[in-house]
């Protein structure tokens, strides 16, 4: 049986940068998520890459990241009440 187009792409995976595993602006924490690997061994490959190329590609590269890539979804929706001050 097919699947519709709505539920192949309601079924995809997206890229987000992560809340929890987030060191600077969690770009290498979501990558880990859509991956499915250990963001540390993400962050470790991203130093790696961009200490072979003169820092300069891998920060760019990250910056760009951080500003393309939206922030991960939130599960529960914001219920914090504003302190009242009388």
């Amino acid at each position: 049986m097919k699947k519709s187009l709505f539920a192949i792409i309601t079924d995809m995976k997206k890229l987000y940068r992560s809340k929890a595993n987030r060191v600077f602006a969690g770009v290498c924490g979501g990558l880990g998520d859509y991956f499915g690997v250990d963001p540390v061994m993400v962050r470790l490959l991203w130093v790696v890459v961009s200490f072979f190329t003169a820092l300069i590609p891998g920060v760019l590269a990250y910056i760009i990241a951080s500003i393309i890539v939206p922030m991960e979804l939130s599960q529960t929706p914001y219920t914090s009440t504003p302190d009242s001050k009388s």
